[in-house]
């Protein structure tokens, strides 16, 4: 796979992301190329070109799908004015209130107090 590494939260202590592009996508998905693309159009995914390609965090796949409580914080944040880069960031970084990042309280089943918190962020 041509996965990408970068660390985007800020903390330096922060692990590497771990970015998928398209290709890495319909293959850990399962799905043709134009399902995957629907998908981050219908914000279901959410991706960045900061490395130079367009690739989405894999954190946001679970289990071969997209984090199903994703879209709804996704659109949320754009709501408030976030760019898709700013939303990933805000994300995968550590955040005080909820003792670890979005991302992390999200994957924890936590999407109520998350979208609350990003709500506040308008």
């Amino acid at each position: 796979m041509g996965i990408v590494s970068e660390n985007v939260a800020a903390s330096p202590e922060a692990a590497p992301v771990e970015w998928l592009t398209l290709s890495d996508l319909v293959e850990v998905l399962g799905e043709p190329l134009g399902r995957v693309r629907r998908l981050i159009d219908d914000h279901h995914l959410v991706g960045s070109r900061r490395t130079g390609v367009f690739a989405v965090p894999s954190v946001f796949i679970v289990d071969g799908h997209p984090l199903s409580s994703l879209r709804g914080t996704v659109i949320v944040l754009q709501d408030a004015g976030f760019s898709d880069d700013e939303l990933i960031d805000w994300l995968l970084a550590e955040e005080e209130s909820l003792g670890r990042s979005p991302i992390a309280s999200l994957l924890a089943g936590h999407k109520s107090e998350v979208r609350r918190l990003a709500r506040t962020l308008a």
